[in-house]
């Protein structure tokens, strides 16, 4: 069943739209009062990630409380190592932390491939989900790309450089690949698994794109990501490579239908570099901290400068002290605009 309000769908598919559809990354979590306190109820953000009716809940928030024209399932990029034998654990105001990262090859040899039954949680969610929303608007699902997971793995957790994951790069390249390997084998029948249980549309988040150097990021990251998209084709894929604004010419010759951009890529690069895909983004998460009144203006002179069709978002997710009346205004000025 196609939903009702099917703008994301077209555009993503490169059919000219009356108006650029609009979501936001982390659209489900803290920025709603309905989150902090259903959040509050549990015992952790990991109890609300593993309880299917739970995010049937919190997918379902944003799209009641903010109109915006997509859902996307609340889930975690991290459940894919956990899948593989690696729990992990999500600290408060820190962020995941694996205790046991995988540094050797004796580690390695601990995991396996994520099976989707191990990620059932994720995919009765998206059902239920697709259920509840009675066609009211597309439900995308979603997955980090490997070699975003890999930092993960390696480091143990959130960095600033990633240096334990990336010196792997260099100093185990055998064992680098390998894990890789693995991490894309598990995320494309994950990703065909949430497609079965309902989802429309995908996207691959690699957040920890730009730490790479442009030669490591082409030999490394996207063969993985085009193994990725080459083997989903039931539905758009959308792929968002944070900070990578080197390896736009790359992207662009995956078999995507869409380009994530950060806010530090202009439209005048990524047209240049890209012309032949779909972008979605790019305001500055901060821009909306600023009054009503200028967030819609500078979204109306972000929309403009983008060609129909065109995906509106953020060049990241949206800050978890971010106020609601400026996600309203940038939601508002989007739904306001036309071609």
């Amino acid at each position: 069943m196609n939903p009702s309000n099917d703008l994301l769908l077209r555009a993503a598919m490169g059919q000219k739209v009356e108006r650029p559809p609009v979501w936001l990354m982390r659209q489900a979590g803290r920025i709603l009062p309905e989150y902090r306190a259903l959040r509050a109820s549990v015992s952790g953000f990991l109890e609300l990630v593993r309880t299917p009716e739970l995010v049937r809940e919190v997918t379902l928030q944003p799209v009641e409380a903010l109109g915006v024209d997509a859902a996307i399932i609340f889930s975690d990029i991290l459940v894919i190592p956990e899948a593989m034998g690696l729990p992990y654990s999500m600290v408060e105001s820190v962020g995941p932390r694996f205790d046991n990262p995988v540094r050797s090859r004796q580690d390695l040899e601990k995991l396996r491939v994520a099976h989707p039954e191990s990620l059932d949680y994720v995919t009765d969610g998206i059902r239920l989900t697709r259920q509840a929303l009675n066609g009211r608007v597309p439900l995308i699902g979603f997955a980090g790309a490997p070699w975003t997971i890999f930092a993960y793995m390696v480091e143990g957790g959130g960095s600033k450089t990633f240096s334990h994951a990336r010196r792997m790069l260099y100093t185990e390249p055998l064992l680098s690949g390998q894990l890789l390997d693995m991490i894309t084998e598990g995320t494309i029948a994950y990703l065909q698994a949430q497609v079965q249980a309902g989802a429309q549309i995908v996207q691959l988040f690699d957040s920890w794109a730009g730490v790479l150097s442009p030669d490591q990021y082409r030999q490394v990251a996207v063969p993985r990501l085009r193994a990725i998209c080459e083997a989903i084709t039931a539905v758009p894929v959308i792929v968002f490579a944070k900070d990578a604004w080197f390896a736009l010419e790359d992207l662009s010759t995956l078999d995507c239908q869409v380009i994530g951009l950060d806010w530090q890529i202009t439209p005048e690069m990524a047209k240049q570099k890209a012309s032949n895909k779909v972008f979605q983004g790019n305001l500055d998460p901060c821009m909306l901290y600023a009054d009503p009144e200028h967030i819609a203006t500078e979204t109306r002179k972000m929309l403009s400068s983008f060609p129909n069709p065109h995906i509106a978002n953020l060049g990241h997710g949206v800050y978890p002290d971010t106020p609601l009346e400026g996600v309203r205004a940038f939601i508002q000025a989007v739904q306001s605009f036309r071609y």
